[in-house]
């Protein structure tokens, strides 16, 4: 899962990176409103984590310019600003939770685990798609009750695709959600299909019943 911290104290910023890289996400950061509104024009997140007063901006107008461009990531205001105004406007302006520093990273984590789950799979904590069976926090998968090991991409992989299990994804899309925003310096898919083509033997191998199936010049679409 993909998370974006917007947060311009450095300690602060970096405490939660830390966080959340340790319990296996993908983490972006920005420092300042400019670079937080191109960050949110181009890519797509499964939580934000929005202060409201940066050094040039107010995070508030990015919560407006969200749901301007239509966009579902989930987010949590997380600021020193604990005034019952401001939690109401970012909860009206579609913020899904709201965290008053200072706070603990355990409860940080909880949080952005929570939004995850709700946004992403209706609000379970397992998830479960034909004989395939995930606890995401654990990072367990199961395949007809039997423990499947996958590596770290092979695993974000399939949680992604089943995330979108409704939609094609690119293969743009796939390599910048599970791989992060420095995917733009590659010019190359390559290093997707060896992990597309183990994980499919993986799945194959223990008679799952989905499929992450190629669409040629395209992407990727999960079937059961």
């Amino acid at each position: 899962m993909k998370v974006l911290i917007i947060e311009d104290e450095p300690q602060m910023l970096d405490n939660m990176r830390q966080t959340l890289e340790r319990e296996q996400y993908t983490v972006e950061t920005a420092t300042d409103f400019i670079t937080a509104d191109a960050k949110i024009g181009v890519y797509d997140y499964d939580c934000i984590l929005l202060d409201i007063t940066l050094p040039d901006g107010n995070g508030l107008e990015l919560l407006k310019r969200l749901k301007k461009l239509g966009k579902e990531d989930g987010v949590i205001i997380v600021s020193a600003k604990d005034s019952l105004d401001d939690r109401i406007k970012g909860l009206d302006l579609g913020a899904d939770d709201y965290l008053p520093k200072p706070f603990h990273m355990a409860e940080l984590h909880a949080r952005v685990r929570a939004v995850v789950r709700r946004r992403s799979f209706d609000g379970n904590k397992f998830i479960e798609v034909g004989n395939v069976s995930i606890d995401p926090e654990s990072r367990l998968v199961k395949i007809d009750a039997k423990e499947i090991t996958f590596n770290r991409k092979e695993y974000d992989i399939m949680l992604y695709m089943i995330a979108n299990k409704t939609r094609l994804v690119t293969k743009s899309a796939l390599a910048e959600h599970v791989w992060g925003d420095h995917i733009d310096q590659t010019d190359s898919f390559d290093f997707i299909y060896s992990q597309i083509k183990n994980l499919r033997k993986k799945l194959s191998e223990a008679k799952a019943t989905i499929e992450i199936e190629a669409v040629y010049g395209v992407g990727y679409k999960l079937s059961e």
